[in-house]
Order: C-alpha cells, then structure tokens, then sequence
C-alpha cells in the first residue's frame, strides 16, 4: 500500500511520479525465490520505468499482452481456466517460466462462476453462450441505460443502478425493477419486507451468498499467481484500470446506436454526464493504483479511434475531459497508459498536448513512424506487433518486424515493444521470437 510522506501536496508531479515509481522498482515486500530473482525484477523495472520517463534504459523493455495465451499454452481451455482458479494459476505460472517477457500481464479478471450464478445478461463466454473451447468472453452491447436516463444516473447513481441497471444486466437482480425508489425513507421498512417476501427475492439472496464464497477463492488464487510472478522476478506493470469518460456511457450504458443517436439528439447531456463520472473516475484510478503499490493504469480506449468518429467529435467530445482525466492522474503521480486501440493516425496531433514523459501510449494499427516522430519527443509510445502476425506468421517474420519497429521507435528511448492487441491465439515461437528481437536489437550503445 503506497503510503503519501506529509509534504506530498509540496512536490511536483514528477518528484509525486518518482516516489511511486521507486517503490514499486523496489519491490518491497516480495518474498524473492532467489537474489538473481530479486535482480531481475529490479533490472526489469528499472528498463519499464526509464522507457515511461523518456530516459534511456540498458535495452527496449518489452510486453507481452498474453491475454488468454497462458490457457492455450498449458493445453487447457479457457473455460477450464475460468471456473478452475487453481488450474489458472498453474497455466499462468507456467508462462512466466516458459517465457521472458518483462513483465507478468496478470491473470484472468473475469469471474465466470459468480456470473453464472447471478445470471449475467452482458457477457458471453466459454461454456456460457460460446463453446468450451473458445479463445474469449465477448461483450452483449445494448442500451442498458435509456436516452431518457441520464438525469436518473446523475441525480441517484445507486438508485438508478440498483432499479435500473442491474435488472438488465443481471437476470437475478429482476425483482429491483418493481420496486420504488430508495432514495425517500417513507415506508422504507415496509417496502423492505413486501420485496423479501417476493420469492424472487429467496433466489437473489441464495446467488449473491453462492457467489460471495466463490469470488474470494478465485481473487486469492489470483492474488498467489501475482505473488509468484513477483517472486520469480517478474513485475505487474499495472496497477489498476480506468476509461475515458465518453467511454464509460458508449461501452457499458448506452451503447454504440445509442451514444451516437445522443451526439445528435442531446450532446449537451453527454457532456454533463462526463463531467458527473469525472471525480470518481480519478479517484478511483487513484485508489487503485495506491492498492497495488504500482503507479501504471492501463486504459483500454473503444470509441475514440480514426473510424468512429469525426476528428471534430473527437475533439468535441471524447479528448476534452480525456485528458483532464489523464491530467488529474498525473498530478497524482500515476503514469496513464492509454491503449489506443484501432487507428489513431489522426489524433496524434491532439493527444500530444500533455506533460512531457508523463503518459504511455499503447498503440493498436497506429502508423508508428509517424508516432514516433510526432509524439517520440512528449512520451513513450509502445505496441503495434500485429495480432494477424502473431497467429499466422512464423518466428523469422515476427523478429524482421520487430527489428523494424525496434529501429523506428528506439532511438533517443521511450519505447516500448509490445503487441498492439492480446496474443490470445498465438504461436509459442512467434512469442520467443518477439522475446530474441529486442535482446538482438533493442541493447542501447553507450556512447
């Protein structure tokens, strides 16, 4: 747990940075499994944490973005790794011995027992809604919050979210949907004792008890699985999860059809409802990050790519309070990791405008030349090793187009290789290979 010395408010955003980062490069509290474990994990942070810095570490750090890989790897399948915490953690450990990447990319997040048991609407995955074999969950869109809604998810976020939200999302939690609001206490006690009798009520009580005892066995196994890593001188370069504002209503609430109906038909509601879910998007980035004793948070970004909307909307309404969210994690000493997935050709000159080396861009099919050269001097830029490569191509293609990527993006530091999706399906030696290319071309010379 990152604890804040009494002059923390004094510092600068970098000295606040430096701090997080050197605890976690410190890795205080890990139980090593030799001194050579505890060198690597050091020398492993120290190469992340210089790239991030746009300073020029001993070599290009490299990550591999396993996703589901470590299933497929250890000859199990998604599912067995889903509802088998234990099985996970052997398939997941068996990675990190098996490959030298520098960092450990986490386990599984995704609860499929617990979604089971409380009915989960938004999700499809292996063994529920897609075969057992199958190499991930996939998303359910739909408008779960209706264009009329905003005010409601504004004015009462947990009334709105228990009345409204989760009957749709969860098929347990129906019985909310015919009950008043909770926001008055009028008859509360007797509105509490007409809802218990609802049988409805007996089967939520006896999903949300069963899955209460299977969440805490699957986040010990996954939190052990971390600690091993850690132990075995891996780093978790992740120390929490965060979107863009716009993001949270185009995702989870709204949906593709209905965010864009919105930008027409109410723009100005989107806008206050960014603003309502700002703070507590910052906070909790921040939280998070204090939790895991790691200053990185990742951002996986959907809606802002080249092909879903104009460059004006992009600036109209997804950058603005962005980067006001990015800024806010900055000056808390957070390193922002936004993964820009898509192309983001025709934003590079927009997202620029940030503090110089405090952001990590992730890219997907970004043009990375041209990254480079427009971003290389501001932060470190990382990704876009194809995932079409990574399946179909063989090991001598995949270290080429690293070493291609090594050269463009290396010089000067600031770069980091890394896929530009998940490796969900690909071939163990294009994995090795990746691994080869950047202990073959990515040593920096000292002059």
């Amino acid at each position: 747990m990152f604890q804040r010395p009494d002059n923390w408010a004094e510092l600068t955003w970098q000295q606040k940075r430096d701090l997080r980062l050197d605890k976690w490069i410190s890795g205080e509290g890990i139980k090593f499994d030799s001194p050579q474990a505890e060198k690597d994990y050091k020398a492993r942070a120290t190469r992340l944490a210089k790239a991030a810095k746009l300073e020029i570490p001993d070599r290009v750090p490299c990550m591999v973005p396993t996703g589901w890989f470590p299933a497929l790897n250890a000859g199990i399948t998604l599912k067995e790794a889903m509802y088998n915490p234990e099985k996970m953690k052997w398939a997941w450990l068996k990675f990190v011995d098996e490959y030298d990447s520098d960092t450990f990319d986490g386990t599984l997040f995704f609860q499929a027992a617990a979604s089971d048991l409380l009915e989960a609407k938004t999700m499809k995955w292996p063994g529920h809604g897609l075969p057992d074999n199958a190499h991930s969950y996939q998303y359910v869109e739909g408008e779960y919050m209706k264009a009329d809604e905003y005010d409601l998810f504004m004015k009462d976020p947990f009334d709105f979210q228990l009345r409204y939200l989760l009957p749709r999302t969860y098929g347990t939690f129906e019985l909310f949907a015919d009950v008043p609001s909770f926001s008055s206490y009028r008859g509360l006690p007797q509105r509490l004792i007409a809802m218990c009798s609802d049988p409805r009520f007996i089967k939520l009580a006896k999903a949300i008890y069963q899955a209460s005892q299977t969440m805490p066995t699957f986040q010990k196994v996954s939190a052990e699985t971390t600690l091993a890593a850690n132990a075995r001188g891996f780093p978790v370069f992740r120390g929490g999860l965060a979107v863009a504002p716009f993001d949270v209503f185009a995702d989870s609430l709204r949906g593709t059809h209905g965010i864009v109906m919105d930008m027409y038909r109410q723009p100005d509601k989107i806008h206050e409802a960014m603003e309502f879910v700002l703070p507590q998007l910052l906070q909790g980035a921040i939280a998070m990050s204090d939790m895991a004793d790691c200053p990185e948070i990742m951002m996986p970004l959907h809606k802002g790519d080249d092909t879903f909307m104009s460059d004006k909307q992009f600036e109209t309404f997804y950058w603005p309070t962005f980067r006001r969210l990015l800024i806010g994690m900055v000056e808390e000493g957070l390193v922002p990791f936004p993964v820009a997935e898509g192309a983001y050709n025709r934003r590079l000159e927009v997202i620029k405008d940030l503090p110089k080396a405090s952001v990590i861009w992730m890219f997907d099919q970004t043009d990375m030349a041209n990254a480079k050269k427009i971003l290389g001097d501001t932060c470190c830029i990382c990704g876009n090793v194809p995932v079409s490569l990574a399946y179909t191509g063989n090991a001598g293609e995949m270290k080429e187009y690293c070493r291609q990527l090594i050269e463009t993006c290396a010089p000067g530091g600031g770069y980091i290789l890394s896929g530009g999706s998940t490796f969900d399906m690909a071939k163990p030696e294009n994995i090795h290979a990746m691994m080869d290319a950047v202990k073959e071309y990515g040593v920096y010379k000292k002059k």
